[in-house]
């Protein structure tokens, strides 16, 4: 997995660093194994978190980003977004594939002759 952590007016513990990776490998699963990881981590003037997380993969781009009082509970609505992002895609596809198959069976002529 190709990672890359970007933190900007926080500093980020060991622990929670890990959390995020143990979180990430769950939409690693579902994308290309070249796809990049970019997390940012932000603190505004209030005190919440904002945790974005990009991945590029050779196709596609997807983005989430959440802001909340605690890096975990961000970084735990952003990846479900992104696995809801990912299936959506994967789902797409998928359809545009059967529907051609069936125009492809609907304008299919077979010969009574023909032995199958």
């Amino acid at each position: 997995m190709n990672t890359r952590f970007l933190f900007k007016g926080v500093e980020i513990d060991g622990r929670t660093q890990e959390y995020v990776l143990k979180r990430l490998e769950r939409v690693e699963k579902l994308v290309d194994p070249v796809s990049e990881f970019e997390v940012e981590v932000d603190r505004d003037k209030k005190g919440k978190f904002r945790v974005e997380i990009m991945i590029k993969t050779p196709h596609n781009l997807y983005r989430a980003e959440e802001t909340s009082v605690s890096i975990e509970g961000s970084t735990d609505i952003v990846i479900d977004e992104l696995e809801v992002q990912i299936a959506k895609q994967k789902n797409k596809h998928h359809d545009l594939k059967l529907r051609g198959n069936r125009s492809i069976k609907k304008n299919l002529v077979v010969d009574e002759s023909a032995r199958f």
